[in-house]
């Protein structure tokens, strides 16, 4: 598998679906490896564009996958993709924020928090919102193309892994896995989560993962799976550990990256990069 070098770029950060797939014709990869390249590849514009779709399923067959079934809410500007392994297992990967997408800014910023009676608990009203619109489809979906999988992995980067933690609050899965994701609801609607298994990604000084603050009643869903400044993945790491490699790693991004033409100018962004999440997993 190729190595992944961090990449400090605006492009990187922006425009995630301009690089090509980590996936390798052939090659055998993990379902937290599914996950985490999909969450990237749902950025990929597939519906809007032919060629773009096509794109997706070549990345996606690299990795096993059969074609993808596009979800696509045009007034939320939601989009989602589904697909098949030939193993049975069936992969849901849901977009993030894009910053030329007006709605999705407008929906993080709705961070009041409403009831979430499908599951339990109190939520962050954008994401309720975008999530409900999805679900008729995701569901659709579920119960048709992905009736007889064998196992159901949801993936997500940013808005994408808040959107994900819902759904599966509504279609338990047997793996969720998060990238940079914000937090979601509060204690109640974490609680309705216990029997799934997550895999809460955060890299290094992502600021996104720090949102909503909790001391506003939000909390995080699954214990912290840290991505070392250095691009180490560190199950559950001490406060301690996080705080003094994020001090170093801000430091040693001033002196590597920060100056040079093109580069995000803070750590605390270009950290929120989905390749940066990708360097820990295709190493």
């Amino acid at each position: 598998m190729p190595a992944v070098p961090y990449d400090p770029n605006r492009t990187a950060l922006y425009s995630p679906e301009r690089r090509e797939t980590l996936f390798e014709p052939g090659g055998s990869y993990t379902p937290t490896q599914w996950a985490v390249e999909a969450a990237r590849l749902a950025y990929y514009r597939a519906e809007t564009s032919e060629a773009e779709r096509q794109r997706l399923s070549a990345a996606l067959r690299h990795a096993g996958f059969g074609a993808p079934k596009l979800i696509v809410h045009a007034e939320s500007h939601g989009f989602a993709f589904g697909a098949l392994h030939a193993d049975g297992s069936a992969l849901l990967a849901i977009r993030g924020t894009q910053p030329d997408e007006i709605r999705h800014l407008a929906t993080n910023l709705q961070a009041h928090q409403v009831d979430w009676p499908e599951a339990g608990g109190r939520v962050h009203a954008g994401f309720a919102r975008t999530a409900r619109a999805l679900w008729p489809a995701v569901r659709a979906w579920a119960e048709d193309e992905a009736a007889g999988r064998s196992a159901l992995i949801l993936a997500g980067h940013s808005l994408g892994g808040a959107l994900a933690t819902l759904i599966a609050s509504l279609l338990p899965p047997a793996l969720l896995v998060t990238l940079g994701s914000p937090r979601v609801g509060n204690a109640g609607f974490v609680a309705a989560l216990a029997g799934v298994e997550i895999v809460r990604l955060v890299d290094g000084c992502d600021l996104v993962t720090q949102l909503p603050p909790a001391f506003s009643i939000y909390a995080h869903a699954g214990p912290t799976s840290y991505i070392s400044c250095a691009g180490e993945l560190m199950p559950e790491p001490d406060a301690g550990f996080i705080e003094a490699d994020r001090r170093q790693g801000r430091a040693r991004y001033v002196i590597d990256h920060a100056w040079r033409r093109g580069a995000v100018l803070l750590r605390d962004l270009a950290d929120h990069a989905p390749i940066n999440y990708g360097r820990a997993f295709f190493s």
